[in-house]
């Protein structure tokens, strides 16, 4: 390239540098190269560059498409996609607070805040501890998988392109396609849910304008790409955190007996009305809901592609999740049931986002403070918006992953120059549009409908998790090698999910019974709004059977399992020292720094 030395800086894009900036002293001057990937243009002076027009023209191209280098023709459909995924246009633009504040707080939302007021309504308050500490430990077990998965091969689409790898095709066909369709329905339920959220305060105004502008809201976040997602669950989480924090210790000093009515309540709620309500039955129940509570914990392992560490972040990031499922669920949860009675009728909401009846609210206004519940429904409002952020980000990646594995059109796999999947975020933005059905009154019946399409694809995800894990374990001694070339290991091990795969079958089981019969008769219409999405996995399985003409592979054999594309570890003895070191300076500290950096 023949630079022009007609002034001191002289600005170009150049194709393929790598580095974002990169200067070189010449005799003429400093000549300043920045990287867009991009063909070269004419030289521009410094004024020129700092330009709106530069800025606009910067922008304009960030849409355009990242430029891959030819792949071997020869390669298998999923080798393609292996090698795809290896390679990775995704930015690494979240860093270690982003992942750590996703992983305490992504998952604190209407099912902690509004549903567990129905779990508790409808088996009791032990009934809620039990089975939420049951869940929380599948979960606990999941994410420890997922960190080790993820920090082995921190790759697009994570989980999802290794359940291709690890199991089999057609299993990843299917889950890829039910992840995808359950943050693709998760967006336009919950922006309805905020507008239902905003009828605490006002009732006057069309719930569609409120959509509007809380679509036009996470429309702006996501166009800043992986970042804007990051900042924003960084300060979403906080907030929830905080919250949960307060809550509690409101909670302690109500149930002593210190609010401004006053009056010690202690464990009175457990002896009236009792413990548990409807039985075995409504036992099930609070296990099936208890799960749900628990959707979106596996993004922070969606999240390794765009992380600028996975080997460091990932594991503390899991590891807090303990802290999440103690902090903010089991002792948050314990004192709602301390506070309000099973049989309060305001415990029955009109919907999920119904923050009157949220039993924080509730306990609020027991104690006959003035001021709070609307404060609690501003963290409602927050949270539901969360999720709906994170279905943009969640729902996106799984369509790039399902362009990159072959199970869809190759333009599904689009990735810009930012590193945005932007057909992926267009797409979800496109279907999130269906929430100004809220306009009209049939839409909890639409909505309803299409929260069954895909009710139970959390379940799925989580017992699919660990079963990669369990088969990824086994690939390695099958094939010789062993977890010492792990830089990251589950706490749990492989029992831990062999542990949770059983919790998922159990949570499938209680679903079929409490929908097929939730009285004493079976009820059809209820069995197929809670249970629906297990005939879509089969419809989706069906296909899968049709496009490949029935000759297809159920289980990878595990010698065939390929554990080493997208490993991305330079220097494996490096690492091995890197680690080695860290372990020794723990173990020179004192006891309670050890024990801090085991669970932290």
């Amino acid at each position: 390239i023949t630079m022009l030395d007609d002034s001191t800086k002289v600005y170009a894009d150049i194709e393929n540098v790598e580095q974002s900036n990169a200067s070189f002293e010449g005799s003429s001057g400093t000549f300043t190269f920045r990287s867009t990937h991009s063909k070269i243009h004419e030289p521009m002076n410094e004024n020129q560059h700092h330009s709106t027009s530069g800025y606009w023209r910067n922008f304009v191209d960030s849409f355009k498409e990242f430029d891959f280098d030819e792949l071997d023709p020869n390669l298998s459909e999923i080798e393609k996609a292996q090698a795809i995924a290896a390679r990775s246009p995704l930015q690494r633009g979240l860093k270690s607070r982003h992942v750590q504040m996703i992983a305490i707080g992504g998952a604190i939302g209407t099912g902690l805040f509004v549903g567990s007021g129905n779990a508790l309504r409808t088996g009791g308050p032990a009934s809620l501890i039990i089975c939420y500490f049951l869940v929380g430990t599948m979960i606990f077990c999941t994410v420890q998988a997922l960190g080790e998965l993820a920090v082995a091969f921190p790759i697009p689409g994570s989980f999802l392109a290794l359940n291709t790898r690890m199991i089999s095709p057609i299993w990843g066909f299917c889950m890829a396609w039910n992840f995808a369709l359950q943050w693709l329905i998760i967006l336009p339920l919950e922006l309805v849910a905020a507008s239902i959220t905003i009828t605490y305060w006002n009732n006057d105004i069309n719930g569609a304008v409120w959509v509007a502008i809380f679509y036009t809201l996470i429309v702006s976040i996501n166009i800043f790409g992986v970042k804007g997602y990051g900042e924003a669950e960084f300060m979403f989480s906080i907030i929830k955190v905080i919250a949960v924090i307060g809550f509690v210790i409101l909670g302690i000093v109500l149930n002593c007996g210190g609010g401004p009515i006053g009056g010690y309540i202690g464990g009175k709620y457990w002896h009236d009305p009792g413990a548990f309500n409807h039985g075995f039955k409504g036992f099930c129940a609070v296990f099936v809901t208890a799960a749900f509570s628990f959707g979106g914990t596996e993004l922070v392992g969606l999240a390794a592609a765009e992380t600028s560490n996975p080997r460091k972040t990932l594991p503390t990031a899991t590891k807090q999740v303990f802290w999440r499922i103690t902090l903010f669920y089991m002792i948050s949860l314990t004192i709602v049931g301390l506070l309000v009675p099973y049989n309060d009728p305001r415990l029955i909401g009109n919907s999920s986002a119904d923050a009157s009846a949220s039993p924080f609210v509730i306990a609020i206004r027991n104690a006959g403070i003035g001021g709070l519940p609307s404060l609690v429904n501003v963290v409602i409002l927050i949270s539901v918006l969360s999720v709906g952020n994170s279905a943009v980000f969640g729902c996106s990646r799984a369509i790039a992953t399902l362009g990159d594995q072959g199970f869809a059109p190759r333009f599904f796999s689009f990735v810009d120059r930012k590193g945005r999947p932007m057909f992926g975020i267009a797409v979800t933005l496109i279907f999130g549009l269906i929430s100004f059905l809220a306009a009209t009154p049939k839409e909890t019946t639409v909505f309803g409908w299409l929260m069954a399409i895909s009710g139970l694809s959390a379940i799925f995800t989580w017992g699919t998790i660990c079963f990669t894990h369990i088969r990824f374990r086994m690939a390695l001694r099958a094939q010789g090698r062993d977890t010492s070339e792990l830089t990251f290991t589950a706490m749990t091990g492989i029992w831990g999910s062999v542990w949770a795969v059983f919790l998922d079958v159990l949570i499938l089981i209680a679903e079929f019974w409490v929908s097929l019969f939730p009285d004493d008769k079976p009820d059809a219409y209820n069995f197929f709004q809670n249970y629906l999405n297990i005939f879509f996995v089969m419809f989706v399985m069906c296909i899968y059977l049709v496009w490949k003409k029935f000759n297809v592979v159920f289980l990878v054999n595990l010698k065939d399992v390929d554990i080493n594309t997208g490993r991305r570890v330079d220097d494996l003895d490096q690492i091995r020292q890197e680690i080695a070191e860290e372990k020794a300076y723990i173990a020179s500290k004192p006891l309670y720094y050890r024990m801090y950096k085991f669970w932290c």
